[in-house]
C-alpha cells in the first residue's frame, strides 16, 4: 500500500492540473455565446462574432461533465445572481458559466479532499483536519482566481478608457451621433483595447435590439463594475437629460481622465521608495555588507582566533 501512495498522489495531481488547463482553455478560447445563437440573420452573425470575438464551438466532454455537476448542485437565486454578476465582470457571459463555475468549485474541493486524505494516510502524524482544510481550499481557489480575473480586466478597462474617450470625442465633434461614435470606437480599437471594444459593441447591440441608450450605458457600467466607466455613464446620462453639448461633456471628462491617470502614475511612483525598503534590507543590504566587510571580518578572525587560543593556552 505504501508503494501505491506516490502513484495515487501523482495521478490526483495530474487530474487536477489537467482539469484546470481544460477549463482555462474553454473560457479563454471556446467562449460560446447565446447571443450568436439567437441571431438568425446571416448578415449579422459574422459581424457580431467578429466584433465581440465569439466563435461558437462544441463543448469539450469534461466541460459538459463539470457543467452537469454544477447544475445538480442546489443554489439559491441570490447566490446564483451574485456569481453570474462576478462572471460577467470577468468577461464570461455564457448561460452555462454559472453551473460550470459551480462544477469547478465542487470538483476542486473533491480533488483537494482526496489528495488531503491520501497525504493523511501516508503521514499518520498529520492533523486530522488537514483533508478538510485542503478540501476547503480547493473549493475556495476558483473564487479567488475569479476575483483576480475581475481585477485584471477592470485594470485593462481603466487603462484603455482614456484612449477610447479621445476617439469618441473626435467622432462626436466631427458630427457623428453618439451611437455611431460608440460603434466606430469599438471597431477602431479592437486590436489595441479589445476588452473595452467588446463592451462598447454590446452597448451597440443592445441599442439595436431596442433598448434606450441610457439603459444600455447603465448595463455597461453594471457589466464591468469599473468606477471610471460608471462615472462616464453618469456624465453621459446627465448630458442627455439636461440637453447640454455631448462633445463638451466628453472632452471635459476626457481631460479629467488624463489628469487622473497622470496622478495615479505619480502616486504609484511615490510609493516605490517605501516598497523598496524591505527588499533592500532583506536582500541588497546583506550582500553589500558581505562584500564590503567580509574580507575584513575574515582577517579579524584569522588574527583573533590564534590570539585567543594562545591566551587560553598560557592561562
Amino acid at each position: 500500500m505504501s508503494a501505491l501512495i506516490p502513484i495515487i498522489i501523482s495521478m490526483g495531481m495530474f487530474v487536477f492540473l489537467a482539469g484546470i488547463i481544460v477549463v482555462f482553455g474553454y473560457f479563454r478560447y471556446v467562449r460560446p455565446s447565446r447571443l450568436v445563437e439567437q441571431l438568425n440573420t446571416n448578415a449579422l452573425v459574422p459581424q457580431v462574432a467578429t466584433t465581440i470575438g465569439v466563435q461558437p464551438k462544441k463543448d469539450a466532454p469534461i466541460v459538459r461533465v463539470i457543467q452537469e455537476l454544477g447544475e445538480k448542485i442546489p443554489t439559491s437565486p441570490k447566490d446564483a445572481g451574485d456569481t453570474r454578476k462576478r462572471l460577467i465582470m470577468a468577461g464570461f457571459r455564457e448561460e452555462s458559466a454559472v453551473p460550470i463555475f459551480r462544477g469547478i468549485q465542487i470538483a476542486g474541493g473533491v480533488v483537494a479532499l482526496l489528495i488531503g486524505l491520501t497525504l493523511r494516510m501516508s503521514l499518520p502524524n498529520m492533523n486530522m483536519l488537514f483533508p478538510f482544510i485542503a478540501g476547503g481550499l480547493g473549493f475556495w481557489i476558483p473564487s479567488f482566481v475569479l476575483s483576480k480575473l475581475i481585477s485584471i480586466r477592470q485594470d485593462k478597462l481603466r487603462l484603455s478608457l482614456p484612449d477610447a474617450l479621445d476617439l469618441l470625442v473626435i467622432c462626436v465633434e466631427a458630427g457623428v451621433g453618439l451611437d455611431q461614435a460608440i460603434q466606430k470606437v469599438s471597431q477602431e480599437l479592437a486590436i489595441t483595447h479589445k476588452h473595452i471594444c467588446k463592451e462598447l459593441s454590446m452597448v451597440v447591440l443592445e441599442a439595436r435590439a431596442g433598448k434606450r441608450r441610457i439603459e444600455a450605458l447603465h448595463n455597461l457600467a453594471d457589466r464591468t463594475g469599473q468606477t471610471d466607466i460608471r462615472k462616464l455613464v453618469q456624465v453621459l446620462a446627465q448630458s442627455d437629460r439636461f440637453g447640454t453639448s455631448m462633445a463638451d461633456a466628453l472632452r471635459a471628462h476626457s481631460d479629467f481622465m488624463r489628469v487622473k491617470r497622470r496622478q495615479d502614475a505619480q502616486e504609484r511612483a511615490g510609493k516605490v521608495p517605501v516598497k523598496l525598503v524591505f527588499p533592500i534590507f532583506a536582500f541588497i543590504l546583506p550582500s553589500i555588507l558581505a562584500v564590503s566587510t567580509g574580507p575584513a571580518m575574515i582577517r579579524v578572525f584569522k588574527v583573533l582566533i590564534p590570539m585567543m587560543q594562545g591566551i587560553g593556552g598560557n592561562g
